[in-house]
C-alpha cells in the first residue's frame, strides 16, 4: 500500500495493531491526526514531579478535569534496541547513558543527595549537631546537667567516625549512668569484646542502634550485647525478647529524643497510643505482657509487617487481635503469620475495616488471597563513582517495555525492547490505575518498513487537578499467572513467604525415591523380512537421503509407499492425515516426546521420577514455579552464594531469547518475551585450554518399554571462541559464553580423540571415568522419561536424539537439553573413533550404523546403557 493520506487508509493498515492495543475506537481518529501531525502535547496536561530525593518521579495532572476516554497522547521512544546490544550501545551512542541516568534517577550519587536534603532541613536556630565532634557532643550535654537540667537519656552520636578507642575514651557509662537510647550508626566501631563491654555498663540502657558499623559483620556481635543488657528491648531497630512498654511507646511515639522516659511515672502510658507500627521489628513472639488490650485500650491502627512471629500459632495471634476492640486497621505480610489468605483473616478478624489499606468489604467480595497497597519499590542503588552504563543496565528493568516485530511471512525472533521518554517513564504502578499504555507501530508509508514506534496512553478513569496518573505494570496479568510474585520486579515483595514457598518445594522433591528401571527383555527385532526386499525410507533431510547407502534400505520420495518415515516435522494425528502416513509404517519419534525435547518438560521429567540429581541444575518453570525461583534466588542471596542464572525458552534453539543474568527484575520482566525455564548457570564449569565447551551426544530409542537405548561411539565437543570470564559486561557476547557455532560465530573443529587427549593431559584426568558417569546419567534421564511417561512408547517408533551435556569443574556431568532430530552435520563430516581407541569410525557411514542399530537389532559403533 502506498503512503497513509487518509483515515480510512489509516485504519484499513492499522486494524489489527488498534485492536491489539486496545485503544477505545472513539479515539481512532484522534490518534490518527496526532500521529500524522507528530503531536506530543502531554507537557500541556501534565508535569513530571521528583520523590524521595530524586530517586523515583511521578506523573501529576495539572488541568481542571479530564474524562474517561476523552483524549489520548503519544509518548516518544527515547531508547529502543535488541537485548545483546544495550550495552554497547550505552558505551558508543553520544549522550545516552547520560539521558538514560537521568530518566532513572541514577545520575548522582546517594550520599550528595542526602546530604543535600539534610541542609535544607537543618535551617538556622539551634546549634547544627551534625557540625560538631562527638567530643563535642558529648560535651554539650554534659554541660546542660551542670547548669541544671535533665539527665541526658538518649543521645545520638552518628556518623561521627567514633572508632573503638573513641567510644571508650568517651566514657559514656560514667557520663550518663541514667542513658535509656544510645545512637551509634554510621560510625567505625569493629571489636565485639570492646564495644560490649561498654555498653552494658550502661545499666539503663532501652534502645541501641549500632547499625552501619563493621561490628555486625559479626555474627555474635547482637547476642553479645543482648546478653550483658538484660533491660534492652531494642537492639539495631529490632525488638528484642525483652521488648515491653518502652519499645512500643517508642513506636507509638510516646519515646523520642525529646521524651526519652517519663511516661513510666503514669500507671497506663501506653493507654493513649492509637497508631503503632511495629513493622520489621524481627518480632518473634507478639504475645507479651505489654502488647495487650488493656494496657493498649484505644490502639485503632497496627502495622506487623516483617515480623516471623514463629513463636506464636495462627490461632494464637487471631485471639489476641480480636481482643483489641478498637481495632480498625491492619497491615500484615499475605501470605504471612496471619494466614495465606486475605479474604481468610478478615473472616477471622471481622471488625476490621481496613486490611493493608484496602476496604475488607472488597475483599470479601472478591475473595483475594493476597492484597497489599504498600509495597515499597525496588529503588536501583549503586557504588560512588559506578559508571553511568552499569547503573542503567541496573535499573533499566524498572522502565523497560517490549515488542516483538512480526509481518505476514514470520515473527521476529528476537524481541524488541524500549524505554518510554521522561514524560511516559514517570507513570508509576497502581492496582487500580487511572491511564493505560500501550504500544503502537505506525506505518506512514502503508508497511513495515517505514513503521515507526510509539506509546500511546489515555485516561480510563476520570482525573482532577493534583491526581497522580498511573498505569498497571502488569495489565491484564492476574494470580492465575502469577501476579503477585511478578510485582517483585518493581516492588519489595515478602521475602519470607517466598523463601517457604521454595523450602516446600525443596523438600518435597527431596522425599522422592529413585525410580526403578524399567526391567525386561528385548522385544524389538529386524524390520528386514527375508525375502531381500529393501525397506523403503522416506526422509525431508538431504543428509540421510545422501549418506544412507546400505542395500537393506532404499530412498522413496512417496511418504505413503514408505516402510519408514524419517522427517525433522513433527508427525501428529492431523499431519497423518494430511500425508496419508499409516500406523504400519515406522517414524522416527515417539508420541509425548516432549517430556524429553521441550526444556520445562525434561526438568519436570527428571524430577518426577529421581527429584533433585545433582546432575540438573536448579530449574524453574516461570510459567509455574516462579514463586520457589525468587525464594530461592532470596535465599541463596541471603548465604552468600552465587546467584547467575540462564533464561531459556522452552522449545527455541541456537540459543535464540537467551539471557545470563543475576539481576532478578530482569529475570521476571524476561518472562514477558515468552515462556521460559530458569536454570542456575553453571558458573564454575570445566574448561578447555581456558575455554567453555560441551558435548553432543546421540542416544537412540528402540524401546521405551522395556527401555531399550543406545549410545553411539560418535561423540562432539562444542568450543566457545573466547577465553571464558565471568566479568558481568561478558554474558551478552556469544562466543564467550556459548559453544554452538554452527549458526553464528566461527566454527573451531577439533576431532573429539584429539580434544579428549588435551584434556586429559591439561587436567590430569581419565577420561573413561568421566565417560562412565555421562553414561550413567543419560540412562537415567531416560529410564525417567519411561517411568512417568509410560504412554510414550510405541511399537512403531524408533528415535535419535541429540544429548547436550557440560561438566562442572568437579568432572561432575550436567543434562543441558535433549534434542529430537539433531543436527548430524558433523557426524557424517568428519572421521573419528571411539572413546578408549579402536577402528576408524567413517563419517560417511555414519547413517548407515544408526539405521542399522535402530531397524535391523545391529550394535556397530553404538553400545546399549
Amino acid at each position: 500500500m502506498s503512503r497513509i493520506q487518509s483515515y480510512d487508509d489509516f485504519v484499513k493498515v492499522h486494524g489489527v495493531l488498534l485492536a491489539a492495543a486496545g485503544i477505545p475506537q472513539s479515539l481512532h481518529k484522534l490518534l490518527f491526526h496526532k500521529l500524522s501531525s507528530d503531536t506530543f502535547d502531554g507537557g500541556n496536561y501534565f508535569q513530571i514531579e521528583p520523590l524521595d530525593y530524586g530517586r523515583q518521579r511521578r506523573l501529576l495532572f495539572t488541568c481542571d478535569f479530564m474524562a474517561k476516554h476523552s483524549n489520548l497522547f503519544l509518548v516518544d521512544h527515547a531508547w529502543t534496541f535488541r537485548l545483546s546490544d544495550a550495552y554497547k550501545q550505552l558505551c558508543e551512542v553520544p549522550g545516552l547513558a547520560e539521558r538514560m541516568a537521568a530518566l532513572m534517577c541514577v545520575d548522582t550519587d546517594l550520599n550528595s543527595t542526602a546530604e543535600e536534603a539534610a541542609d535544607v532541613d537543618g535551617g538556622e536556630g539551634e546549634e547544627d549537631s551534625s557540625k560538631l565532634s562527638a567530643v563535642e557532643i558529648v560535651e554539650r550535654e554534659m554541660r546542660k546537667v551542670k547548669e541544671g537540667g535533665d539527665a541526658t537519656r538518649w543521645l545520638e552520636l552518628e556518623e561521627l567516625d567514633v572508632d573503638d578507642d573513641m567510644l571508650v575514651s568517651l566514657d559514656l557509662p560514667n557520663k550518663f549512668p541514667n542513658l535509656l537510647a544510645l545512637s551509634l550508626c554510621g560510625n567505625n566501631l569493629r571489636d565485639v569484646e570492646i564495644v560490649a563491654k561498654e555498653v552494658t555498663r550502661l545499666k539503663n540502657l532501652k534502645a541501641l542502634w549500632l547499625n552501619n558499623n563493621p561490628v555486625l559483620e559479626h555474627s555474635n556481635s547482637e547476642a553479645a550485647i543482648i546478653q550483658g543488657c538484660p533491660g534492652l528491648e531494642i537492639c539495631n531497630s529490632k525488638f528484642t525478647s525483652n521488648y515491653g512498654e518502652w519499645a512500643l511507646g517508642f513506636c507509638g511515639g510516646i519515646y523520642d529524643q525529646d521524651n526519652a522516659g517519663c511516661a513510666h511515672l503514669r500507671e497506663h502510658p501506653l493507654e493513649s497510643v492509637t497508631s503503632l507500627d511495629l513493622s520489621n521489628r524481627s518480632i518473634r513472639n507478639l504475645i507479651n505482657k505489654a502488647f495487650n488490650p488493656d494496657d493498649i485500650p484505644s490502639l485503632s491502627y497496627l502495622n506487623l509487617r516483617g515480623n516471623p512471629l514463629d513463636q506464636n500459632s495462627l490461632c494464637d495471634l487471631l485471639q489476641l487481635l480480636r481482643r483489641f476492640s478498637c481495632l480498625d486497621s491492619l497491615e500484615v505480610n499475605i501470605p504471612g503469620p496471619l494466614g495465606e489468605s486475605a479474604a481468610e483473616i478478615v473472616e477471622a478478624l471481622p471488625d476490621l475495616s481496613l486490611l493493608n489499606e484496602v476496604n475488607t468489604s472488597k475483599i470479601l467480595e472478591s475473595g483475594k488471597s493476597v492484597v497489599d497497597s504498600m509495597l515499597q519499590p525496588r529503588l536501583p542503588g549503586w557504588a560512588a563513582g559506578e559508571p553511568l552504563t552499569d547503573r542503567v543496565i541496573n535499573a533499566m528493568w524498572l522502565y523497560l517495555m517490549t515488542y516483538r516485530l512480526a509481518d505476514e511471512e514470520k515473527i521476529d525472533e528476537t524481541s524488541v525492547w524500549y524505554v518510554m521518554d521522561e514524560l511516559g517513564s514517570a507513570l508509576r504502578h497502581s492496582d487500580k490505575p487511572n491511564f493505560r499504555v500501550s504500544p503502537f507501530l505506525y506505518m506512514p508509508e502503508g508497511n513495515l518498513a517505514s513503521a515507526v514506534s510509539y506509546s500511546i496512553f489515555w485516561p480510563t478513569d476520570d482525573v482532577r487537578e493534583g491526581d497522580e496518573c498511573t498505569r498497571d505494570y502488569l495489565f491484564g496479568i492476574g494470580e492465575e499467572k502469577q501476579r503477585s510474585a511478578r510485582l517483585t520486579a518493581w516492588f519489595h515483595t515478602p521475602r519470607n513467604y517466598f523463601i517457604e514457598e521454595y523450602e516446600k518445594y525443596k523438600n518435597k522433591l527431596q522425599s522422592i525415591k529413585i525410580a526403578s528401571p524399567i526391567q525386561g527383555s528385548s522385544i524389538t527385532s529386524s524390520l528386514c523380512s527375508g525375502d531381500g526386499n529393501a525397506l523403503r525410507v522416506y526422509a525431508d533431510i538431504l543428509q540421510v537421503e545422501e549418506y544412507l547407502t546400505r542395500p537393506e534400505f532404499v530412498i522413496t520420495t512417496d511418504s505413503k509407499d514408505a516402510d519408514i518415515i524419517w522427517t525433522s516435522m513433527q508427525i501428529d494425528e492431523e499431519t497423518k492425515k494430511a500425508t496419508g502416513i499409516n500406523d504400519e509404517q515406522y517414524i522416527n519419534q515417539f508420541p509425548f516426546e516432549a517430556c524429553l525435547v521441550m526444556k520445562h518438560h525434561l526438568a519436570e521429567t527428571i524430577q518426577k521420577a529421581h527429584g533433585l540429581v545433582e546432575w540438573l541444575q536448579s530449574t524453574y518453570n516461570l510459567e509455574t514455579q516462579l514463586s520457589q525461583l525468587i525464594g530461592d534466588f532470596h535465599l541463596r542471596g541471603r548465604e552468600k552464594l552465587d546467584n547467575l542464572w540462564i533464561l531459556k525458552p522452552w522449545n527455541m534453539a541456537r540459543t535464540i531469547d537467551t539471557t545470563i543474568t543475576s539481576n532478578l527484575s530482569a529475570i521476571i520482566r524476561l518472562m514477558e518475551t515468552g515462556p521460559k525455564i530458569c536454570q542456575k548457570y553453571i558458573e564454575q564449569p570445566a574448561l578447555f585450554n581456558g575455554r567453555k565447551f560441551d558435548l553432543r551426544y546421540i542416544v537412540l530409542v528402540r524401546s521405551m518399554n522395556p527401555l531399550e537405548i543406545f549410545l553411539a561411539d560418535v561423540f562432539w565437543v562444542r568450543l566457545a571462541n573466547n577465553k571464558y570470564t565471568l566479568e558481568k559486561h561478558s554474558f551478552d557476547e556469544y562466543e564467550t559464553h556459548f559453544t554452538v557455532m554452527n549458526y553464528r560465530g566461527r566454527l573451531n573443529h577439533m576431532n573429539t580423540p584429539d580434544f579428549v587427549k588435551e584434556f586429559e593431559k591439561e587436567h590430569e584426568v581419565n577420561w573413561l571415568d568421566i565417560h562412565s558417569r555421562i553414561r550413567s546419567m543419560l540412562k537415567s534421564a531416560f529410564e525417567a522419561a519411561a517411568a512417568v511417561h509410560p504412554e510414550m512408547h510405541h511399537s512403531k517408533s524408533r528415535a535419535m536424539y541429540g544429548v547436550d551435556v557440560m561438566l562442572d569443574c568437579h568432572f561432575q556431568p550436567k543434562l543441558l537439553e535433549i534434542t529430537y532430530c539433531p543436527d548430524c552435520t558433523r557426524a557424517v563430516k568428519y572421521d573419528t573413533e571411539a572413546v578408549g581407541g579402536g577402528e576408524t569410525i567413517k563419517g560417511k557411514d555414519f547413517y548407515n550404523y544408526i539405521f542399522g542399530c535402530l531397524f535391523l537389532n545391529e550394535t556397530n559403533h553404538v553400545s546399549q546403557l
